[in-house]
């Protein structure tokens, strides 16, 4: 027992000689502000959420239900809410020609604007209906804006894209693929509802 006490008490000295034969003066607590909480960076902004009007059938006539999408440029998950039907508080008013789907569609934006969309093997051609449902929906999903010069800051960063960015507008086509068949609609058809 004494052994290990005395091996302590020089393990104790051994570690202060240590300390200060190094220069290392004691101190006290050194106050440094805030804890760190993770990586900023001043150019990036967040998504503001953004109201889209998701075409759904009301007494068999399209009709939008805005819905608001925290990214404006996210057609993946514009196109995917689509097919996944009405909410419970809009399938009071609002029914679907699209089916259910098991898997996310692919979606592509091509340099004419036309957003091509691939389903899942086994869906079965899509009504005119169901396609107008697409095609006025996409309409209102905000174009990804093209890629800014890396000097557009002065960080070097890209520049964040601008808050008008395009829309997808008149003339906007959906090219639809599936197994075995592709159709295309325009939104031309698409009635006339005030943009945000």
């Amino acid at each position: 027992m004494r052994g290990s006490r005395v091996a302590a008490l020089l393990g104790g000295l051994t570690a202060a000689l240590t300390l200060a034969a190094c220069g290392v003066p004691p101190s006290d607590v050194i106050q440094a502000g805030e804890p760190a909480s993770g990586m900023f960076s001043p150019s990036a902004k967040p998504q503001v959420p953004t109201v889209i009007p998701f075409y759904f059938l009301h007494n068999g006539d399209l009709t939008p239900y805005p819905r608001k999408i925290g990214n404006p440029q996210d057609f993946v998950t514009v196109v995917r809410l689509l097919f996944d039907g009405p909410t419970t508080s809009e399938a009071a008013t609002a029914t679907s020609k699209l089916p259910r789907l098991a898997d996310t569609p692919d979606v592509t934006i091509e340099r004419d604007h036309t957003v091509s969309i691939q389903l899942p093997k086994g869906v079965p051609p899509l009504s005119r209906l169901a396609m107008r449902q697409l095609a006025c929906t996409v309409a209102h999903v905000t174009l990804p804006s093209p890629a800014l010069p890396a000097d557009a800051n002065r960080d070097g960063a890209p520049a964040a894209p601008p808050a008008n960015a395009p829309r997808l507008r008149s003339r906007t086509n959906v090219h639809v693929l599936g197994d075995g068949w592709t159709m295309t609609q325009s939104d031309s058809s698409c009635p006339d509802t005030p943009r945000p």
